[in-house]
């Protein structure tokens, strides 16, 4: 694939900036632009979409999007040495690139996007990527600010969003996935395409949210799927008792048998167990 601007190369980028990885930060540099390409390749269509990108670093996913037609990019960056490098990349792109200096935990982007919806395309920093999805997934109110989320994660936890019931994978980011999602897996990357390297595989994943999911109070799910599967191996009359109500009711009410496992539940089953929860504990879910 020929270089698809014409700014310098993301190595030179990095060196003349500083920007050696930080491992505090989560920090794995892509530098292979016809990789950040393709990342940007799986959420198309672009043209006349805002994208939100999380941790975009020296800028090569970010490149890669704005030159395959995204109308706007809001870039959220935590790590204040990697400005001066997006700030080149903005002047390339006039008007297209909002640089966000910010912790994305703490941002609220939906305050720098317009009336339509985004989609966000990110190369996750790792150690907040799992709570940034959570985040996404219990947002309110639903249909949510975004239509869709293209992002990379650590192959072990991409096989736990889209875990099917059965699987040891399956758990509370599975069923938080499945409720509100159609998620699935698109391409791995291996090691070798991050500097430095981590030690495990990555993978692009497209979670699509679903226009009408089924009713359930989010708050109550997260109660739900946090009890049962943090003793996972325990039945679910035993594993629910934390929520302080009548676990037996709750399991004969929803159709459930006492002695199942979380991972045998599928998602409706969780989605079940949180409305009788929310109503017969409701201020337990606020």
């Amino acid at each position: 694939m020929a270089q698809i601007d014409d700014l310098p190369p993301l190595r030179d980028v990095i060196r003349r900036h500083g920007l050696s990885a930080k491992k505090s930060l989560g920090q794995n540099f892509l530098l292979d632009l016809n990789l950040t390409a393709r990342i940007a390749r799986a959420a198309e269509p672009l043209e006349n979409i805002t994208v939100v990108e999380i941790g975009p670093g020296p800028g090569g996913l970010t490149r890669a999007l704005l030159a395959l037609g995204a109308r706007r990019v809001v870039a959220v960056e935590r790590d204040e040495r990697a400005l001066a490098a997006l700030a080149e990349i903005a002047a390339r792109y006039p008007g297209r690139l909002d640089v966000v200096a910010g912790d994305a935990l703490d941002v609220d982007v939906r305050v720098h996007l317009g009336p339509e919806r985004a989609r966000v395309v990110a190369n996750l920093p790792y150690n907040i990527a799992t709570a940034l999805l959570v985040d996404w997934l219990t947002a309110e109110p639903w249909p949510p600010w975004y239509d869709d989320l293209v992002l990379m994660f650590q192959r072990e936890v991409a096989e736990r969003i889209v875990a099917r019931p059965g699987g040891k994978n399956y758990g509370r980011l599975a069923v938080l996935a499945g409720w509100r999602a159609e998620a699935r897996i698109l391409f791995d990357v291996a090691p070798s395409a991050f500097v430095p390297p981590p030690k495990v595989t990555s993978s692009v994943v497209r979670l699509t949210p679903r226009p009408v999911p089924l009713p359930c109070d989010s708050a109550a799910l997260q109660r739900i799927t946090e009890a049962a599967f943090g003793q996972r191996r325990k039945m679910l009359r035993q594993s629910l008792k934390s929520l302080g109500v009548d676990t037996g009711a709750l399991l004969e009410a929803a159709g459930i048998a006492p002695t199942a496992r979380a991972e045998e539940i599928p998602v409706e089953g969780f989605v079940t167990l949180a409305r009788l929860y929310a109503a017969r504990a409701p201020a337990a879910t606020a």
